[in-house]
């Protein structure tokens, strides 16, 4: 299949004042100037926007620009858009992180303190409408070739009982040979742990008891002092640490096996915080047992939070260590252990057993943990699901519980070759998690091979598809500036306007409260389609206009006054002059997404009964928290043909 060339590309051979041009599913990847022309012409016209919708590009001041890593909806309307370091190894030398609060409504900004660099975390909405941020990047990858000091993990001994140990940044380890390698981040060990062993003699006296002492451990990141082969090692030795004296000096030691200059990859933190959207400010809590850098964090029935995955604080997946924070305590315990590649799309089903669909976004052998299944927690117990198509193309794949979320079904769209293959798929794949044996089935091809789309809910239950590319990180100019509506009634996508900005890695979409849906990011290796100059992050905003909108003009359904909590029996009532006019209702968790990963959206169908004398809608929310976690949502009302109304928000508790 042809594919269109980039938006820069485009520019460069028509001039600054060239028209992008709408691709259909199956366009011709070249057109002459004249035909750019009408197309601009044919798809301004109303006809055509009611049947595809249109595009528009965000006015963003210049100060206000950022690389948008991730992105999120708060409850007050406004999109959090997080950056961090933005990628920007600059950025983070410098401790330059960012954040911008957006109101799409206003279209105003507003930048937020940034304390630590947010870049590559995890987040998820908590029942009180705060969004947790955990994890982030605490050094910059260096590739292979680039190493000059040998570097890598250094397990910290503590054998003292009665206090902890804190080494700071800097801090010398010193080898038996003498080489000598300096500590990167503060690290505190624990203190040792200390057991009384009692037995008793033949007459049944108890004998002197024994003490018996554990060395408590931590790990810390370590380079050598000096460039140089010398600091190269395999084999296991102790490190002193220089400058301790007498017990401590005894007691505090490193070990460590393997300090070499091969590639070293991103580290993570250990960092929490909840941003909290009525006063526009991010709130420390605990910080995590484990560093994490790519982490998931997905919200529980109980509104707890379970993070899972992540590159830990020496730069490997964490091996299975999962914690579960609690926001009531604002503290992490631990959780039950299983490994995942990093970034993995894991869903909430009812019942409570989380669905991982295989959908992830890199790091990890591409032997372990890709396989998709059922865990439930409880058991700590895993069950595979088969019949996925080209099961070795989940990387960067998107996935979504789709509409209504009664219905129990996962879809699996697009996705590559694990790290930077070249291969791509146009697979798409449902499961349907309520049958007794679940299994993958094939769904209705994309129209073409397709890394980092985006997917999103839509108030009439259709999902919303656009942007990707072709090749990892949108190598050869192979963004797709094409978009589609997926119908699960019909397991059919149809056509839409086709975005004008190129979305790949570091992409993310989200639907508004008004119903429009918004796209931010983009992060492609190179700029053109001959891979000759360096990409530079997109940081353009677009909103897609759906056909509904253009279909209703003004004339939309509207819920007048009502309340922001459900009564006792789970029901609220909104004042409306269209009470016979609406068909359907819908509750939209607000989405919180990166690297094509959003496991917060789902769309949960309510009961609906409308007042006698037609002044009156009321909804009926599920009870069940795990088809409703706890929190805040969109209340969405649609007609008979599928024009909703603006969002309201409610919160449903625990």
């Amino acid at each position: 299949m042809a594919h269109r060339p980039s938006a820069k590309f485009r520019k460069t051979l028509l001039g600054s004042g060239a028209v992008v041009v709408l691709a259909a599913l199956n366009a011709p990847a070249a057109v002459s100037f004249a035909e750019q022309r009408y197309h601009a012409y044919k798809i301004a016209q109303p006809g055509y926007q009611r049947r595809f919708g249109s595009w528009a590009e965000v006015p963003v001041p210049e100060q206000y620009r950022v690389n948008a890593i991730h992105a999120a909806l708060l409850h007050t309307g406004k999109v959090l858009l997080i950056a961090g370091s933005g990628n920007s190894q600059k950025n983070f030398d410098a401790g330059t992180f960012e954040t911008v609060l957006w109101d799409p409504a206003a279209n105003t900004f507003k930048k937020i303190p940034t304390p630590v660099d947010f870049f590559c975390s995890g987040h998820t909405q908590l029942p009180d409408g705060r969004l947790l941020v955990a994890g982030g990047t605490a050094r910059y990858e260096i590739l292979d070739g680039e190493v000059r000091r040998a570097g890598g993990g250094m397990r910290v001994k503590n054998e003292n009982p009665d206090k902890a140990v804190t080494l700071r940044k800097g801090t010398v380890f010193r080898s038996p040979s003498g080489i000598e390698y300096v500590s990167r981040f503060d690290v505190t060990v624990p203190r040792a742990k200390r057991e009384f062993e009692i037995s008793y003699d033949g007459g049944g006296r108890m004998k002197p008891w024994k003490t018996k002492v554990t060395a408590a451990e931590a790990r810390v990141f370590v380079e050598a002092r000096e460039e140089g082969p010398q600091a190269l090692t395999t084999e296991a030795a102790q490190y002193e640490v220089v400058g301790l004296k007498g017990d401590d000096a005894d007691d505090v030691y490193g070990l460590a096996q393997k300090l070499t200059t091969e590639k070293q990859d991103f580290q993570g933190i250990k960092g929490a915080y909840e941003f909290d959207p009525r006063a526009e400010r991010y709130v420390p809590v605990a910080p995590m047992k484990d560093a994490r850098w790519y982490p998931t964090l997905v919200t529980l029935d109980d509104g707890r939070v379970l993070a899972v995955s992540g590159l830990d604080d020496v730069g490997d997946v964490v091996p299975g260590d999962n914690e579960i924070y609690d926001p009531a305590t604002k503290k992490w315990t631990k959780g039950p252990t299983r490994y995942f590649p990093t970034y993995p799309s894991l869903f909430l089903t009812r019942g409570g057993k989380l669905l991982y669909t295989g959908s992830n976004a890199g790091y990890g052998p591409a032997d372990k943990g890709r396989a998709p299944g059922l865990w439930d927690l409880e058991k700590n117990a895993f069950t595979p699901l088969g019949g996925l198509t080209d099961p070795d193309q989940l990387e960067t794949s998107s996935s979504l519980l789709l509409a209504p979320a009664q219905d129990q079904k996962v879809m699996v769209l697009g996705g590559g070759g694990v790290g930077e293959s070249p291969r791509s798929t146009a697979r798409t794949s449902i499961v349907d998690v309520s049958a007794d044996s679940p299994v993958f089935t094939d769904g209705p091809a994309l129209p073409q091979g397709t890394r980092y789309l985006s997917s999103v809910l839509l108030p009439d239950d259709t999902v919303l598809t656009t942007g990707g590319s072709r090749d990892y990180r949108g190598r050869g100019g192979s963004d797709i500036l094409k978009a589609q509506f997926y119908d699960p009634r019909t397991n059919a996508f149809t056509a839409a306007a086709a975005p004008t900005v190129g979305r790949n890695y570091h992409s993310e979409a989200l639907l508004l409260p008004d119903g429009r849906v918004v796209t931010f990011g983009s992060d492609p290796l190179f700029d053109d389609k001959d891979d000759t100059r360096l990409g530079t992050f997109e940081q353009r905003v677009e909103v897609f206009t759906p056909p509904y909108l253009h279909r209703a003009g003004a004339d939309r359904p509207v819920l007048g006054e009502g309340p922001q909590e459900l009564d006792q029996n789970g029901r609220a009532t909104f004042k409306t002059a269209d009470a016979g006019r609406i068909a359907e209702a819908r509750l939209m968790r607000p989405s919180a997404v990166t690297h094509t990963t959003d496991v917060e959206q789902r769309s949960v169908e309510l009961g609906l009964t409308r007042s006698g004398n037609g002044t009156t809608v009321t909804v009926d929310v599920p009870d069940d928290r795990t088809l409703v976690p706890p929190g805040w949502y969109m209340l969405f009302v649609t007609d008979a043909d599928g024009i909703p109304s603006e969002a309201k928000w409610i919160q449903v508790g625990d």
